[in-house]
């Protein structure tokens, strides 16, 4: 039993040694987060909310996701897991004017927009951080806990 450790043990190293050692991927502009988020590649769409989906349909990526028809034609802007809920949360209902920031993505053969975040009637809603990490409710209670100090 001891030579079959042995065995594996010399095996390991040997693949550990012969490997090649890791390279950087090459990337152009900023830095990026999930889903290659990054924020050179940010757009901005003003639009009217045609439909606001609580729960992802099938095809689209997770999360809640406002549906808008801009001069562009229309756009899935993706708000994850978080965007519609809890205290703090982006206030939207059909046929809003909103103006979205975010990078476009194509996703499961889709484009769509990952949102950073939503300005509707002058309040500025943030969905995302400037990695595309997604906000989390008790983030944002944080966050305007700490702006009423």
């Amino acid at each position: 039993m001891k030579r079959l450790f042995a065995g594996f043990f010399v095996l390991s190293l040997l693949c550990f040694v012969s490997s090649p050692p890791p390279t950087q991927a090459q990337t152009s502009g900023g830095p990026t987060g999930p889903l290659g988020y990054d924020m050179s590649k940010e757009v901005t769409l003003s639009g009217t909310v045609s439909s606001v989906l609580t729960k992802h349909s099938p095809g689209m990526i997770m999360g809640s996701h406002l549906l808008l028809a801009t001069i562009s034609g229309p756009v899935d802007a993706s708000l994850g897991m978080f965007g519609l809920r809890g205290k703090g949360a982006l206030s939207v209902a059909a046929g809003q004017q909103v103006e979205v920031t975010g990078v476009m993505k194509t996703i499961k053969d889709k484009q769509v927009l990952l949102t950073r975040t939503v300005k509707v009637g002058g309040q500025v809603y943030t969905i995302r951080n400037e990695h595309g990490v997604p906000v989390a409710p008790q983030a944002r209670q944080r966050a305007q806990a700490g702006e009423s100090l």
